[in-house]
């Protein structure tokens, strides 16, 4: 029963006139910024970050930022479907076969079938979210400082396990996110660090000026240095229905990859994109026509794009529960609840169950909205692929410059955003993915302050992390998640997945 009251508190929240407004932006943007490639979802929202800050209202923000980031699932089948080229980095598998149906002028179909897949499996994962999050968050509440410190090094070695390319890479990005997060003041003596002697960094670095600098600034330069021309060869879409065939041959698609994609969204590093990628290898190994993959195979556009909406949405499982990223939009959530003033953790469902579960109750309401914004619309999102990026980029950066500086009045802020808008452009350059960056970054303080605190409870005893049973238990997880993914046979097929997506 307390399941049923609690989503009856979250659909009241949900659905208030503001929520509602809020959601609807969010999927809009979420739909509009997937449909135009080379900005993304963790870029847009990491500029919408010091919009959060003006909103006032935690939910508000929170329910407007997890519409933008699902409904970027949405968005970005459609470039991938109609001009094979992926909006999203998680849609660039659905690019294989959906552009080969459209080739073949199936478009309408292969949109239908992606929205399809997208809105059954979003539904069903909310669905998880709503049942396995409450028992989590009571399990975390047992969690003291060591079992806090061994969690977030499972998820820092994670995120390293599943980042892009080199592992010793992804290493170095981690530890350099976690030296940033080191900037300020010690949260124990009280004494500045590493400030330069700048006193406007005693709190630490802008969160929202690392963010948009190493995600919305790069990806901006980066776009710069190699502008495509985008050109929608389907002009008219038509025959949005799927066939009686078509349903029999994405049914199952369907199905399996809402269930592959549920269980690795919660991975910390990229699960939905891990999730449509090993989809797609599924459905093609269990297919009775794997000749078809590659050339318009129907499976192929519903299995993935399944898994990586399902993806999404269980990747707020760690955060609303344990206050733990899974990935980078995720941390620049926990970033705009700690601007809202929102300490991030299990006492989250207790201290504000309206926002708990008004978030989750708004992910089956922007389903919705995203089911109706996507298929009927689909005439206005093909005319937006004609806007020219020598347009649309100034407007973006002028917009982001403001929106920094706004959050506190702080003109080193933008000194920041340019710094690590050329860092993370260079990181781009050399292969170096920026997301265990921001991981780090989000992650060291709180790493750190468990890690002193336990450290004193223990008396200097630093075998406390191996006594306390769950502590032992997680430390043993992150070091069985390292040796397998440096065992020769998954690193090799580990480098073919990341050749094979990029």
């Amino acid at each position: 029963m307390d399941l049923f009251s609690n989503l009856a508190l979250g659909f009241s929240t949900a659905t208030s006139l503001a929520n509602l407004g809020f959601c609807l932006i969010g999927v809009l943007l979420g739909t509009l910024i997937g449909v135009l490639p080379g900005i993304g979802a963790t870029a847009t929202i990491a500029m919408l970050l010091p919009i959060t800050f003006q909103i006032g209202d935690a939910t508000s923000s929170l329910i407007m930022l997890a519409g933008i980031y699902y409904g970027a699932q949405y968005g970005g089948s459609t470039t991938a479907i109609l001009i094979n080229m992926p909006g999203e980095s998680s849609s660039a598998v659905t690019a294989i076969d959906g552009y080969q149906m459209a080739r073949q002028g199936r478009a309408g179909a292969a949109l239908a079938i992606a929205a399809i897949g997208s809105f059954f499996a979003g539904t069903v994962s909310t669905v998880l979210v709503a049942v396995f999050a409450p028992p989590l968050t009571a399990i975390a509440l047992q969690f003291g400082a060591a079992e806090y410190f061994s969690l977030m090094v499972v998820g820092l070695v994670s995120s390293i396990a599943l980042a892009h390319g080199s592992i010793v890479k992804a290493l170095a990005m981690v530890v350099l996110g976690l030296l940033l997060g080191l900037v300020g003041t010690d949260i124990f003596s009280g004494t500045p660090r590493f400030t330069l002697g700048i006193r406007e960094y005693a709190d630490g670095l802008n969160f929202v000026a690392v963010a948009i600098g190493v995600f919305g600034i790069a990806e901006i330069l980066r776009n710069l240095e190699n502008e495509q021309t985008r050109t929608a060869l389907i002009r008219h879409v038509s025959g949005l229905f799927p066939t009686r065939d078509d349903w029999k041959r994405m049914t199952a698609p369907i199905l399996r990859g809402t269930a592959l994609g549920s269980a690795l969204g919660i991975l910390p590093g990229g699960g939905a994109i891990l999730a449509s990628f090993a989809s797609y290898t599924m459905e093609k190994r269990l297919s009775k026509r794997p000749q078809e993959f590659g050339r318009g195979a129907i499976e192929g556009v519903a299995g993935p794009e399944s898994a990586n909406n399902a993806g999404a949405q269980t990747s707020f499982i760690p955060m609303l529960t344990l206050g733990i990223p899974a990935n980078p939009v995720m941390a620049l959530m926990i970033g705009a609840m700690i601007i809202q003033g929102i300490v991030p953790g299990p006492e989250v469902a207790s201290s504000n169950p309206e926002l708990f579960w008004g978030i989750i109750a708004s992910m089956w309401i922007g389903n919705l909205m995203l089911i109706v914004l996507n298929l009927p619309l689909i005439g206005l999102w093909v005319k937006l692929l004609t806007v020219p990026y020598y347009v649309l980029f100034p407007a973006i950066m002028a917009f982001c410059s403001i929106g920094v500086y706004s959050v506190s009045s702080n003109p080193y802020d933008l000194y920041a955003v340019a710094l690590f808008g050329l860092l993370g452009y260079v990181l781009v350059k050399l292969r170096c993915e920026p997301a265990p960056l921001l991981l780090g970054f989000v992650l060291g303080p709180l790493l750190e302050e468990n890690l002193r605190r336990a450290m004193r409870l223990s008396r200097g005893d630093p075998m406390t992390f191996l006594e306390r049973p769950i502590s032992a238990v997680l430390l043993l997880m992150a070091l069985g998640v390292l040796v397998v993914v440096l065992l020769p046979a998954v690193r090799k097929k580990r480098e073919e997945v990341f050749v094979e997506e990029d």
